[in-house]
């Protein structure tokens, strides 16, 4: 139950956008119509569904079913090892009849059942007449080491969402900046944010296609110390991020910053763009350029990629001319020079202290679902009154431990039996173990 309730809550919060704004949630869930007619905005911020990883009631879900975990551990699987660590010898013969397997031979040693038993990897415990010998402790250890794996997962879980963060910054070209902007964070964040280094965006720049669409982006940032002296540098693209001290920049976004103009022969100034409101057909950014010195005068420029080409319009609105970097046009009297056009790296920033422990805990997982694998089997044998009892059991794998134990008495009966006498030991087999 508690896992049904783990997946459902993970389930909503994949199928939910996390982290979002208020503004957000209420343009994509409205009130009417409500999503399966009850899930609105407000139900979705109430409940905590922008957050789930980080609401009381999912962590309280976690820390449930690790107390259950815990309870079972050592409640069940610590003393099930403990027994299967004891070894305890049969003393008469009717104690092998409540085994799956067992036989009764009129010949045979446990002499010569030791050394057919080593041969399987079994470790044999003899006192007099009595044998005892086992295999595969492993596998039960492997449940063990399961619920230790679940618990490292849950506990690396539940450190990443009370002290993990994630942050979007939109920096220009040759920008240097902090990490402010945190768009949804753990209640034990403080200590996380980086306070003593800083990022310098070196240069941000766009790789198109032959057909002139995005190929690829990238940034090429240096890391700061306190004192601005650079300790690390990495150019990131889609899916290769920078990752310090924890803290990993994804590049995510981009945009214009701004624009650098130039009018007749005045000095270079940089007019910062603004994205423009399309209705959804596109991405553009545009900025204003003054003509007369008391501002009556000017035009719009509008750009939609950094590849250069930018549209200029008059003060009505008309088309009055299209230029690229480094080139100049006159309008309204003056030289307008586009020397260049600066772009924004958008990069999205996260820090998750316990993905370390989450990662281990997997690979413990992975590890301990091959060790319970691992087939316990157990052998008893007893020489008592000129008869030879043996018999067994296993937890898993039962068809391989009856051939096994078959292939056992077969060799244990030919040095003193003709070819047909195997056939005679296999008989011997209860029949609930057939």
């Amino acid at each position: 139950m508690l896992l049904l309730a783990i997946a459902v809550a993970s389930i909503s919060g994949t199928v939910i956008e996390q982290g979002q704004s208020s503004a957000f949630y209420q343009a994509n869930y409205p009130e009417d119509p409500a999503l399966f007619g009850f899930l609105s905005w407000k139900v979705l911020l109430t409940v905590g569904l922008d957050h789930v990883y980080r609401t009381w009631w999912f962590l309280a879900i976690l820390i449930l079913f690790g107390g259950s975990l815990t309870a079972c551990t050592f409640t069940r699987q610590f003393p099930a090892l403990k027994a299967a660590r004891q070894w305890k010898f049969y003393e008469q013969p009717r104690q092998f009849q409540k085994l799956a397997l067992s036989a009764e031979l009129e010949t045979g040693s446990l002499e010569a059942l030791v050394p057919l038993l080593e041969k399987q990897r079994y470790k044999v415990f003899q006192e007099g007449e009595k044998l005892y010998a086992r295999k595969g402790l492993v596998g039960r250890i492997g449940p063990i080491v399961v619920h230790a794996s679940m618990l490292l997962i849950l506990a690396g879980a539940i450190w990443g969402a009370m002290t993990g963060f994630m942050a979007q910054e939109m920096i220009p070209s040759g920008a240097t900046f902090k990490i402010q902007n945190i768009v949804d964070a753990g209640p034990w964040v403080g200590a996380q944010v980086p306070k003593d280094w800083s990022v310098r965006v070196n240069r941000f720049w766009i790789d198109y296609t032959p057909e002139g669409a995005i190929d690829q982006f990238y940034s090429d940032l240096s890391v700061l110390d306190s004192q601005g002296q650079e300790i690390k540098r990495k150019t990131i693209h889609v899916n290769e991020p920078l990752r310090h001290k924890g803290v990993t920049l994804y590049q995510a976004d981009w945009a214009i910053a701004a624009a650098q103009v130039r009018l007749n022969k005045s000095p270079v100034f940089r007019l910062p763009m603004g994205q423009l409101e399309t209705g959804g057909a596109g991405r553009i950014w545009g900025t204003w350029v003054p003509t007369k010195p008391d501002l009556s005068a000017g035009v719009s420029l509008v750009a939609k990629d950094l590849q250069g080409m930018l549209l200029i319009y008059d003060i009505q609105g008309k088309l009055v001319a299209t230029v690229r970097s480094g080139m100049a046009v006159d309008v309204n009297g003056v030289t307008l020079s586009v020397v260049d056009l600066i772009g924004s790296t958008g990069l999205q920033i996260k820090a998750d202290p316990g993905i370390p422990a989450v990662y281990a805990g997997f690979g413990l997982l992975m590890l301990s679902v091959m060790m319970s694998y691992v087939s316990h089997s157990q052998v008893w044998a007893l020489q008592k009154e000129g008869r030879f009892y043996i018999g067994g059991r296993t937890n898993r794998a039962q068809v391989a431990f009856e051939r096994e134990l078959l292939e056992i008495l077969d060799r244990l009966s030919q040095p003193t039996s003709s070819p047909a006498e195997p056939a005679i030991a296999a008989e011997a087999l209860t029949p609930s173990a057939r």
